[in-house]
This record gives structure tokens, C-alpha cells and sequence, in this order.
């Protein structure tokens, strides 16, 4: 081909494509665009140069990038719904094309952004900083809504206690007489101040379904279910709270505040004595004078320097010798020896709930155990305010009657000495703590007043940064020394139940400090062996692996977790080899069994990511966080190892379980179903981003990957998927029938 053909505007590799660009487009693009100039190395001119000087070179092999480049069409490596390999991006769900509400590769095809995945694990602790207004004059507020009410989830006056469960013409007198300040008239209260009943769920309360009682009585939205206005002897009419006479006697409820089958309810009395210093800690108080009198003594001793022939230095390393000798003589054992532990399993037929800030309310945890989550623990809960007997915070210890049963164990793959399965039970408290005396109090007061505790862990992990400066969560990583002491002083006062951690790899990135931490946990310290106190009895430890500067921004190491588990193995190893012989370490210093378990924790989003962390990292179970809040069914995944494509219907009967759940936690009257109604939409903003198994082209998914715009199988599907709490509520319009189909299956 020759220039002069390349003037004619004839294209050498195809001569139906001219070369020059269309007068329109130029002009377009000269508009859109001015800075831009045309150059020669922008067109076909440069390929048909290339082909003349050098000739025809198709035969040579080209990477696939650059064959991608060249030729967009090319198909390399198909396979998984036309995906190729090429085309999966990493950090972006491979969602087939047909799903997708853009074409692969415009500008619009971007993964969703990333999600503040700290409102998982400790947000509700994270203080909004205000401005100091201190001296300032308040500036009047100013905009188009500064006189908007926005409504409260209230009654505007409320009913008074000593009328909510009893008939209109009930004897009985309000104790404040004439100074109470809430409505006696049942009449005047229902017509003028309660709202209207709800339509959900058809106008049956599900507290009354389920139970035959509720227990809110005339404030329940849902009251015309369970009320009736009968006539009297004297001819007057009476309106009156009715039973469902198709429930046992026996299963209903007795009436209280705390919810209907919870457990660990703490009493009024116990709270006013916690708030008043009334409650008595004999053994924490005792321990906690015999620490202060540990920490004037070294926490650690140096090694022994080299011997030289210098006779000044060898007076100092006996001058060294001496002290340590004289320290140890004159150490005080502890004042009592930890009491023999209650024993735990954690074994691959125990998948474990994280305890989850917020989202892991009772109502959820419900949830998860009705689909296959054996092990569960609390929301994290801080110690002082335990100690004080603030009531939000004790709210946390309740647990719901299917977690007080055993987890899952199978007795013909396992032996656990002296484990029995039938004492065992799923729900365990978590706390945090920045101070020995302050988690001792606690673990005691918790032994004390809640009876259905499996354990007590000890977070070392939270990142959030309220938690971090006071010296709890991460920041015990760093205080090593302090944290044995905890756990030691925990295991004293903690009678038969078992102390377990949650750990991270560390506080700063690259720098991974948990191995040592669990090589002191488990061995014990310098000073420990010194005194020869052994290990510091933990029964359990989880790592997250990741690091609390990292948050969620990379994935989870589980390399290094599978470092911590083959010490961890040795440990337990060498326990096995010393049983019922001289050497056998005295069982009081020791976890249950002589024995430590090793939970992994980090980006489990399927029952493949479960056996494979099982299978190569060695830990003995794995605990689900995230991948629980987005797919609560992992848990039922794991148990039949397979997956499951779970239809839009099914998925929002399950959000129909937690709402029934949720009243029957917090009330079915306005303040709990204002509460159901928050929680609802915290979990709602984690389980939106499950891109259904159906439409994935690549298996297994990633629980970092974030999906583009699609679209689903049908509008239930995708409204599920809308990161808009507006399409959430769309939802009651165009799914009535799966709404009515859910509850005749519910009912």
C-alpha cells in the first residue's frame, strides 16, 4: 500500500473503514473538547505504517492484555457465564452480563463504593465530635425546616402502668394518685392519644399468636387483635384484654418488660444495688489488693548479661542474681487459686457468630440460630457502666431461650475428656476493659447474676478509636503484660465459668505482635515463670486477622492466623504427651481439659471459605461477622456444604422473622416497634450488598468484592439490592403475596 493510497483516506488493514474521522464527529469533539488535538499516533495511520515497513506479524504471540486491547472481541479463556479472565476485576463481583444495568467497560461500570464496615464492630461507641461553642453565642438557626417537627415514638400522653394489663373497670389505684402525670381513662387515652393500629402482619399482634398473651397490653399497635368490650351485670360496657385460647397455658408468658422467652434478666434490685455500691465483690476486691501489690514489684526481668572477667561486672550480675532471689523469696502467691472450669468445645461443626456492635442484638442472633449459628456472644459491652448498673448496658446479657441450648457435637469424631454436651449451652458475654480492677468487678457480678453464660470474653481487638484512647479493645495489644494479669485475675473470680480473648494481629500494620501475645497467654510471661505460674488460663482465643490500623481495608491474613494455631497445636500437643504423669501441670492453672481453642476470624462469606480455612490454617472453628450480617444463611451453607440460591421471597421472610422476633424482644407498643424499626435498617444496610448466587458468574464469592450496578431476577430481587431505603419500602407495595405467603408459613 502506498502513501498515495493512505492520502485517499484508504485503510490498509481494512479498506471498507476509511481513515479519516467523520466532519461531525471532529466537530463534536472540537467542541466538547478543545484542548484535544488529533495526533497521528491516535489513528489506523501508525498500524498501516507498521504493517508496510515490517510486514504482516499476526503470527507472533501477544500477551493477553495487549491482545485484548487490539482486538476487544477476542474470547480468552471463556468460561463461568461468558466471563472471561481478563475481564474479572479484582475488588469488583463478577455478575453476568446479562445482569448488569451497564455494559461491561463503559464509564459507568464501576464497583459499588466502599462500605464503613467499623459499624460492625464497635461503632455505636464512636463519639461525635462537637465543636466547642464554649463563650459563643448560639446562632439562630436558619432554613425552610427549622420549625419541622419530626415526630416521636411516643404516645403524646402516655397510658399509666397500673392500667396497662387491667380492665377498664379494674379496682386497682395508681400508687402516685392525683400527681401521676399519665392518662387513667382507657377511653380517653385509645381514642385520643394512641395511634392507630398497624395493618402488618394482617392486625394480629405476633406477640399474641405466638404466645397468647401480650405483654404490653392496651398499648400494643396492634390491639384490636386481643381486646373485646363486654357487658357487665349491671348492664355498662367494659372493654377487656382477651388470650389466644389455641395457645398452651403453659407457654404463655409471664408479663415484663424484658421480652418474651429471654433469659439473664437482671432484677431492679440488683441494678439499684450496682448504681448504689451496694453490691458486694469479695473475691475481685481481695485480688485487686493483692495486684496492687504486684505492680510495685518488676512485671518483667531482663536476661542474664554475659560473664566477663571484669570483677566490677561480675559484682553487678551477682548483685543481680541476689535481688531476684530476694524478690522471689518474698513473693505472695495469689490469694486463691482459679476454681476447676466448666468445659467448652469448639470443634468444625461449631460455626461461631461474632459478637457484633448493634447488629448483634438479640433479635439477629435469633436469627442466625434458627439458620445453623452454634456458638453466639453478646454485643460488646463496656465494664464500668456494668458495674454501675446502668440499664442500657445490661440489656446487652440478655440472651434468648434457643441459645441456652447445646451446640452441635458429634461424639463419634470427637473425644473431649470430661466435656458434657448436654450442660453446654451457645450464649456467651463479651466485654471490654481498660483496667484489671474494673474487669474482675465485672466478671464477678456477671457469674453472679446471669446464670445462662457458656463464657466471658475479654475484646483486645475493637478499633474504634473512643475504646482505643481509653486503654480497652486494641489497645491491650500493646499492653501485654496487663492483659495476662486480666485474664488471670478473671480466671480467679469467674467460679466455673471458662475466660476466653478476641485478639488482632496487632495495632500497626506490618508490624503483627499477635503471635507473642498468644505465646504469653498460653506459656505464660517472664515473671510467670519465674514465680512458676504457668499459663494464664485461657480457655479459647480468636484472632481477626487483621490489624486494627488496617480496619477493612485489605483482606485477612490467615496465613499468620495458621502461625498462631501451630502453636497453639504444639501446646496442646505437649499437654497430651505430660497427662497423668509427674510433670502434669496443676489443673487450676490450666484451661478446661488442659486444653486451648483456636478460632480464626476474617472474610468467611461461604462454607468453601469455612473447610478451607479449616483444612490449611488448622483452627479448630471459625467465626463469621460480616458474612453473617450480609447472608445470615451462611451458617445453614455451612451445615449442608453446599450453597444456596436463596429467592427473594425467601429472603424476605427472613426479614419478616427478625421484624416477629424483634417485637417479641422490645414490645409490639410505639417505643418497640421503633426500636425493631431502627435495628431492622441497621441490618438491612449490610444484608442489601448480597449479590444473589444465581447471578454471579464466578464461584465462590469474595466478601471484599464490590458488585456493579445490576439488576436482579425479578423486582423483588432488585429492590433487595438497592442501596435506597426508599426501594426498601417499595417493597410492601409490589410483594403482597409473598408478604401473605410468608405468614401463612410463619403462622
Amino acid at each position: 500500500m502506498t502513501h498515495e493510497a493512505q492520502a485517499n483516506g484508504v485503510n490498509p488493514l481494512d479498506p471498507h473503514q476509511p481513515l479519516k474521522t467523520p466532519l461531525d464527529v471532529l466537530d463534536v469533539e472540537r467542541r466538547a473538547h478543545p484542548q484535544n488535538t488529533v495526533l497521528t499516533a491516535d489513528s489506523a495511520v501508525t498500524k498501516a505504517e507498521k504493517l508496510e515497513r515490517h510486514g504482516d506479524q499476526s503470527d507472533f504471540l501477544e500477551s493477553d492484555a495487549k491482545r485484548i486491547k487490539i482486538n476487544p472481541t477476542a474470547n480468552l479463556e471463556t468460561g463461568n457465564g461468558g466471563i472471561t479472565r481478563s475481564e474479572r476485576r479484582k475488588g469488583v463481583a463478577a455478575v453476568k452480563p446479562e445482569y448488569l444495568v451497564y455494559p461491561p467497560g463503559s464509564n459507568r461500570d464501576t464497583g459499588a463504593a466502599v462500605q464503613d464496615d467499623d459499624a460492625a464492630e464497635g461503632a455505636a461507641h464512636e463519639a461525635e465530635q462537637k465543636p466547642d461553642n464554649r463563650g459563643k453565642r448560639k446562632e439562630k438557626s436558619k432554613g425552610q425546616n427549622t420549625s419541622r417537627s419530626f415526630g416521636s415514638s411516643r404516645d403524646e400522653v402516655g397510658l399509666c402502668g397500673s392500667r396497662m394489663m387491667t380492665p377498664e373497670f379494674s379496682p386497682n389505684e395508681c400508687q402516685y394518685g392525683e400527681k401521676c402525670r399519665f392518662e387513667h381513662n382507657l377511653r380517653k387515652y385509645l381514642k385520643d392519644w394512641k395511634r392507630a393500629d398497624l395493618g402488618t402482619f394482617q392486625g394480629i399482634c405476633p406477640i399474641w399468636k405466638a404466645k397468647g398473651r401480650c405483654n404490653v397490653g392496651w398499648k400494643c399497635r396492634f390491639l384490636a387483635s386481643h381486646m373485646e368490650e363486654r357487658e357487665t351485670e349491671d348492664g355498662k360496657k367494659e372493654l377487656v384484654l382477651i388470650e389466644n385460647p389455641e395457645v398452651d397455658e403453659s407457654l404463655k408468658p409471664q408479663v415484663t418488660s424484658a421480652g418474651i422467652g429471654t433469659l439473664n434478666d437482671i432484677s431492679t434490685s440488683a441494678k439499684s444495688d450496682l448504681m448504689k455500691r451496694r453490691f458486694k465483690t469479695p473475691k475481685s476486691d481481695t485480688y485487686n489488693k493483692w495486684l496492687d501489690i504486684q505492680t510495685q514489684r518488676p512485671e518483667e526481668y531482663p536476661d542474664d548479661p554475659p560473664i566477663t572477667q571484669d570483677p566490677q561486672a561480675e559484682n553487678v550480675v551477682d548483685e543481680q542474681k541476689q535481688e531476684k532471689q530476694d524478690d522471689r523469696a518474698s513473693y505472695i502467691s495469689p490469694p486463691f487459686l482459679p476454681a476447676e472450669k466448666r468445659k467448652i468445645y469448639f470443634g468444625p461443626e461449631t460455626p461461631v457468630l461474632a459478637p457484633l456492635t448493634t447488629q448483634g442484638n438479640l433479635p439477629f442472633r435469633r436469627l442466625c440460630v434458627s439458620l445453623g449459628a452454634q456458638l453466639t456472644y453478646s454485643e460488646m459491652a463496656m465494664s464500668l457502666p456494668l458495674i454501675q448498673g446502668q440499664r442500657s448496658e445490661w440489656a446487652l446479657m440478655r440472651a434468648h431461650e434457643s441459645e441456652a441450648t447445646p451446640p452441635a457435637f458429634n461424639p463419634r469424631t470427637t473425644i473431649v475428656k470430661g466435656y458434657e454436651n448436654i450442660r453446654d449451652l451457645k450464649f456467651g458475654a463479651q466485654i471490654a476493659a481498660n483496667k484489671p480492677w474494673q474487669a474482675l468487678k465485672t466478671a464477678e457480678i456477671l457469674t453472679k447474676l446471669c446464670p445462662h453464660l457458656r463464657l466471658i470474653d475479654l475484646n483486645c481487638g475493637c478499633p474504634i478509636d473512643l475504646v482505643y484512647r481509653t486503654g480497652a479493645g486494641s489497645a491491650l495489644l500493646d499492653s501485654q503484660a496487663k492483659l495476662d494479669k486480666i485474664v488471670r485475675g478473671m480466671n480467679a473470680v469467674s467460679d466455673d465459668i471458662p475466660i476466653t480473648v478476641k485478639i488482632r494481629m496487632g495495632t500497626k500494620d506490618n508490624k503483627p505482635t499477635a503471635l507473642k501475645l498468644v505465646d504469653r497467654l498460653v506459656y505464660g510471661g517472664q515473671d510467670a515463670q519465674v514465680y512458676g505460674g504457668g499459663g494464664s488460663g485461657v480457655a479459647a482465643i480468636t484472632l481477626h486477622g487483621r490489624s486494627r490500623q488496617q480496619r477493612y481495608t485489605k483482606s485477612a491474613d490467615w496465613e499468620y492466623i495458621a502461625d498462631c494455631a501451630a502453636l497453639i497445636k504444639r501446646f496442646n500437643e505437649r499437654g497430651d504427651k505430660l497427662a497423668d504423669t509427674i510433670r502434669e501441670a496443676d489443673p487450676s492453672t490450666q484451661p478446661a481439659g488442659g486444653k486451648v481453642y483456636f478460632i480464626g476470624n476474617g472474610d468467611c462469606y461461604s462454607h468453601i471459605d469455612y473447610q478451607r480455612h479449616l483444612s490449611e490454617a488448622q483452627v479448630d472453628s471459625v467465626m463469621v461477622a460480616r458474612g453473617a450480617l450480609i447472608k445470615p444463611w451462611v451458617f445453614e451453607e455451612i451445615e449442608k456444604g453446599q450453597y444456596l440460591d436463596k429467592s427473594a421471597t425467601e429472603r424476605l421472610a427472613l426479614v419478616e422473622h427478625f421484624v416477629r422476633y424483634g417485637l417479641e424482644t422490645w414490645g409490639s407498643d410505639e417505643i418497640g416497634i421503633g426500636t425493631t424499626r431502627r435495628f431492622l435498617l441497621e441490618w438491612l444496610s449490610f444484608a442489601y450488598r448480597y449479590v444473589p448466587i444465581g447471578i454471579l458468574a464466578h464461584l465462590p464469592p469474595n466478601l471484599q468484592d464490590r458488585p456493579p450496578a445490576w439488576r436482579g431476577r425479578n423486582d423483588l430481587e432488585t429492590l433487595l439490592g438497592s442501596d435506597n431505603y426508599k426501594d426498601w419500602i417499595k417493597i410492601r407495595y409490589i410483594a403482597p403475596l409473598a408478604f401473605l405467603d410468608t405468614m401463612l408459613t410463619l403462622t
